[in-house]
């Protein structure tokens, strides 16, 4: 019986209310420098790849993560072509764009609230599993999200440091919730993370495919978490 529904954070509950590029275009046009646009793509691949965004099982700080965040928006305002004034239009796009920084940055999809409150009143415990390179409960605070769950748990928190797939994170999240990994259900957007690893631990994963681009990678997926609650009470009885 499911006692529990964990949630991947990003693109599942929430997304960037501006995109990157139209961020960059504003601050660009502000400081009057030219973006080459046709390296963008390539050069945004390399910043979200987050190739330089510490291992969660090394020991690391959190300045130090702070650092890093700073150094990769730098490099990616060089690969793009802008040679001036790189370190205030890096400050300026984390500022209207990063989590971390920019309070109002992060939209919830419209399905969240009513399936996080519909899931609640029937009594399922709630949690959050997210590779997140920052403290997550600060901004699930800001969203008016965070009193849904019973914990909230990213990966780069010093007491988890583990990423999805790793079972560790999974692990600690059961543990924290109170519940066997044969009581939950885990949803998220992506297969690698999300599907693999749940399943690797005995957590029944079901995929959330918002924009119908992952047909068949899974037997068990929804378009919107609206379509949750009646798929667990239709298998509940």
């Amino acid at each position: 019986m499911v006692r529990a529904v964990f949630f991947d954070f990003y693109e599942t509950l929430c997304f960037h209310k501006h995109s990157l590029g139209e961020n960059l275009e504003r601050i660009a046009k502000r400081y009057g420098v030219e973006v080459n646009w046709e390296r963008c793509e390539t050069a945004m691949e390399s910043l979200f790849a987050g190739t330089s965004v510490p291992d969660p099982t090394t020991d690391y700080s959190l300045l130090e993560v702070l650092i890093t965040v700073m150094q990769r928006e730098c490099e990616f305002i060089r690969e793009v072509g802008i040679e001036e004034h790189v370190e205030q239009i890096a400050w300026e796009l984390l500022q209207s764009g990063h989590y971390l920084f920019a309070a109002n940055s992060a939209t919830l999809y419209d399905d969240v609230v009513p399936t996080l409150q519909h899931l609640r009143d029937a009594g399922y415990k709630l949690a959050i599993v997210s590779n997140w390179d920052t403290p997550l409960d600060p901004l699930t605070e800001r969203l008016g999200i965070a009193d849904y769950f019973d914990t909230i748990t990213a990966s780069h928190d010093r007491r988890v440091r583990s990423e999805k797939p790793d079972p560790h994170i999974f692990n600690y999240t059961l543990a924290a919730v109170g519940v066997s990994a044969e009581e939950v259900v885990h949803v998220g957007d992506t297969y690698a993370a999300d599907i693999v690893g749940a399943r690797d631990v005995g957590i029944r994963p079901i995929l959330l495919d918002r924009d119908s681009t992952q047909a068949s990678r899974w037997d068990e997926t929804i378009r919107s978490l609206s379509e949750l609650p009646e798929l667990l009470k239709r298998q509940k009885h």
